[in-house]
């Protein structure tokens, strides 16, 4: 079962604050860890959402919207692509990883659609 494992931002994250020495050997020491057990397929952080941009549909119309964005619970700080065995196995890895913000902050796990979905 194939996760994207998402880092929800803060407003640390979103003012661009990089992540202590300290977090990014535990990180570090997380990711390896990840890695030895087969899991990690891919991983990044992600910039603030004030050097990024959305661009909204509307039929055939579209615009561009330069962020920041507003709602920073809903933003994204970084990614985790897993393999897994089940959802279990991805709550009990993510249990495990060092809190990736200073202060409070949320992960939030979410399945890929698999071939079999549409069958």
């Amino acid at each position: 079962m194939r996760v994207m494992v998402f880092v929800k931002a803060t407003e640390d994250s979103e003012k661009g604050t990089l992540p202590s020495p300290e977090l990014l050997e535990a990180m570090g020491r997380f990711n390896k860890e990840l890695m030895d057990a087969g899991i990690m397929r891919d991983a990044a952080g992600l910039k603030p959402t004030s050097v990024g941009k959305r661009v909204a549909f509307d039929g055939t119309s579209r615009s561009v919207i330069d962020g920041p964005f507003s709602a920073t619970g809903e933003l994204v700080a970084g990614f985790w692509l897993w393999e897994v065995k089940d959802m279990e196995e991805a709550v009990a890895w993510v249990k495990r990883c060092p809190n990736p913000m200073p202060g409070p902050s949320e992960i939030e796990i979410r399945p890929f659609y698999e071939m079999a979905d549409f069958q």
